[in-house]
């Protein structure tokens, strides 16, 4: 347990923060967790990368909390407030952290006692809509929905029109070569693993890598069969914990897919998160723009997809899209209305909305594109227009 006064660098934990996180939920009353004496406390040198405070002043009715290797605000909130969805009442209180899906082992937190829930399962409506993959700064109002977040980030999809490896070489890529034990082989948060990619190549403590997986090669077009090349997927990031000369250690901080050795590597920079725009045009029949993107890849190789996932689109910064243009998913449907006995029956056309989707990264000749709402599920082949 923490001892008040004292900010032990060896209890370090880092922030594992997991968006969208299904967990049963039991809002205890913290009432057993102690305060702490009011005054001034030293923070120990640590690595974070944070201008953490060099020492903290606790409030009346405070404590403080020197995160450990798995924390998350989420569930700090639970620990110290009884409710897991006040985790940004934490994150108020340390406004030095920028973001919060990254908190360092050595890290303190001060957090406000006085906040805690008065009654078991009692969710204070400024945070009730709250979950802990939200970004941006905190507010007392209900947050509205993202469009697309961090964890949808690190399971992004794209061609690599050239092949996996040519895009690989021209981002200057390392590659993932080992991990510590031999007997895994689809790693996960928190796993040790090595890389080809040291000092002598610029790579420093604290460096962190966008990890890439090749998961189809030579995807064709459903329609037309034309070649659209290899699709890459983001998988998750790591951080660089010790670099040597030519190679480095580092720890898998964040995945929502399994890791694999000789999976590649690139600088990672941080993403902005793109709010939820949905559009109110969508009367059937719905407008089909000329030159409209045809839905070409699913992520995973679906066929079928629905909200909240990922497709690749055939038309791309080169066609005029940019990414946060929300486009109408489409299904066209020809009918007949010739005579029952007519062999070359009449027939007419017409479309209807079946969703829409939100354009989340573009190369020159396609486009990532999120679900954000379907009616019916998203096909191969069907329609995204402005």
């Amino acid at each position: 347990m923490h001892q008040p006064n004292r900010l032990p660098v060896g209890r370090r934990r880092a922030l594992a923060m997991a968006p969208g996180l299904l967990v049963a939920l039991t809002f205890a009353v913290p009432a057993l967790v102690a305060q702490e004496p009011a005054g001034t406390i030293k923070v120990e040198t640590h690595s974070s990368k944070w201008d953490y405070p060099k020492e903290i002043q606790v409030p009346e009715g405070s404590r403080t909390h020197i995160v450990e290797k798995g924390d998350t605000l989420w569930d700090l909130a639970g620990k110290y407030l009884g409710n897991p969805y006040a985790w940004p009442q934490i994150w108020e209180l340390n406004q030095w952290i920028k973001d919060p899906h990254w908190i360092y082992p050595g890290d303190p937190l001060i957090i406000d006692l006085t906040r805690a829930v008065a009654t078991a399962g009692s969710v204070p409506e400024s945070v009730s809509g709250l979950q802990p993959d939200r970004r941006g700064a905190y507010t007392a109002a209900r947050r509205p929905e993202l469009g697309f977040a961090f964890q949808d980030f690190i399971q992004l999809p794209f061609f690599a029109p050239d092949g996996a490896e040519a895009h690989y070489k021209s981002q200057g890529a390392f590659t993932l070569t080992g991990n510590r034990r031999d007997d895994r082989q689809h790693l996960a948060e928190g796993e040790t693993v090595y890389m080809n990619g040291g000092s002598e190549q610029g790579v420093k403590v604290g460096d962190r890598f966008l990890i890439l997986k090749t998961v189809a090669r030579k995807v064709k077009h459903p329609a037309t069969k034309h070649k659209m090349g290899d699709v890459v997927q983001q998988v998750g990031v790591l951080r660089v914990v010790t670099p040597q000369p030519k190679g480095s250690v580092a720890i898998i901080e964040r995945c929502l897919d399994g890791v694999e050795v000789g999976d590649h590597l690139v600088r990672f920079t941080e993403p902005a998160n793109l709010p939820l725009q949905l559009r109110t045009d969508t009367t059937d029949p719905v407008k089909v723009a000329p030159n409209s993107a045809v839905v070409v890849f699913a992520r995973d190789a679906h066929d079928h997809t629905a909200n909240g996932d990922m497709v690749i689109v055939d038309k791309g910064a080169n066609d005029g899209l940019k990414v946060g243009d929300v486009l109408l998913a489409v299904r066209t449907k020809t009918f007949p209305v010739g005579p029952d006995d007519d062999r070359k029956k009449a027939t007419e056309t017409t479309t209807h909305y079946i969703g829409q989707a939100l354009v989340v990264r573009t190369d020159a000749q396609s486009a990532t594109c999120r679900l954000l709402r379907t009616t019916e599920e998203i096909l191969l082949g069907d329609t995204l227009t402005h």
